[in-house]
């Protein structure tokens, strides 16, 4: 056989010829990507008695397999959606019920908070009998506080955390605490240099760093609302506007002694919370807070 005669041959058995020339046959498209099973089974149909009857078995036993996968793929798809569905409706509830249990426990502060300030105040005329001595105590060279939020930053951190988070389940009042020793980075110093105030947006700042993410708004107003009361006298509600078209902005205003004393660190070593947690706890006077009209804790 001569090379062009072998070259018609392979020609002839050229299987994509022959996939081609089998399409046209039967009014095929050979490119589709394809078949549903009934379609595949008209095709062997259509081959009876052309083919063996063992080919015919195979195909038919191939189209069966083909068609049962198909089914399976379905059926695997549906349950896919199926628990897509269900995993989203989950996290839905699980988003409500949490903002539920903020309210709920929005409310039990609040109603905790009201009990404890009734209390403070009925213990207050039994503690202000031995505040001055208290304060009298003190080593030679140690300045009182001028209020209980002066006390309070100037005391050991890690007894305030065992007094406030661990014993008293009071972390907002830790939080406070921290954010008002926090000043030099968060606060506004004022251009004559007599004070220093906090926005709100500085104290959800402040915030946002001490307990490495964004506050809960509950939180944030609970922190302002106890700064305000740790303050006393020294911390100093105003509204502030910066020009005409501005709205008024509310901040807590200290001025720069006072500012620079919750710095000094001037109790630690002494333990001055210590044996006075269920004074402190339940609102009671700080054993040195000194000053008129100052708030009590």
């Amino acid at each position: 056989m001569d090379d062009a005669t072998q070259q018609d041959s392979c020609a002839e058995q050229n299987p994509e010829t022959d996939d081609a020339a089998l399409a046209d046959q039967f009014d095929m498209d050979s490119g589709q990507s394809a078949l549903d099973t009934e379609t595949l089974q008209s095709l062997v149909d259509q081959l009876e008695g052309s083919v063996s009857p063992l080919v015919s078995s195979v195909l038919e036993e191939l189209i069966a397999t083909i068609d049962h996968l198909q089914t399976r793929i379905a059926d695997l798809e549906a349950d896919f959606d199926r628990t897509h569905d269900v995993a989203t409706t989950a996290v839905g509830d699980a988003a409500e019920n949490a903002s539920r249990l903020d309210d709920v426990e929005a409310e039990q502060a609040k109603t905790h908070d009201v009990a404890k300030s009734a209390i403070a105040k009925a213990q207050q005329l039994d503690a202000d009998a031995d505040h001055q001595e208290d304060a009298k105590a003190l080593p030679e060279g140690v300045e009182p506080s001028s209020s209980p939020l002066d006390f309070f930053a100037n005391c050991r951190q890690q007894t305030l955390k065992q007094v406030f988070v661990e014993q008293s389940n009071r972390q907002n009042t830790y939080r406070a605490i921290a954010v008002a020793k926090r000043w030099p980075e968060f606060a506004t110093e004022r251009s004559d240099g007599s004070g220093v105030f906090l926005t709100k947006d500085d104290v959800e700042d402040a915030l946002l760093a001490e307990l490495g993410r964004i506050p809960h708004r509950q939180t944030l107003a609970r922190v302002w609302d106890t700064l305000q009361e740790l303050g006393g006298t020294d911390l100093v509600q105003k509204t502030r506007q910066v020009g005409r078209r501005q709205s008024q902005t509310e901040i807590l205003a200290l001025d720069m002694a006072t500012a620079q004393g919750l710095l000094e660190q001037r109790y630690v070593g002494l333990d001055l919370l210590t044996g006075s947690a269920g004074k402190v706890t339940t609102g009671g006077v700080t054993p040195v807070v000194t000053g008129g009209g100052g708030a009590i804790v």
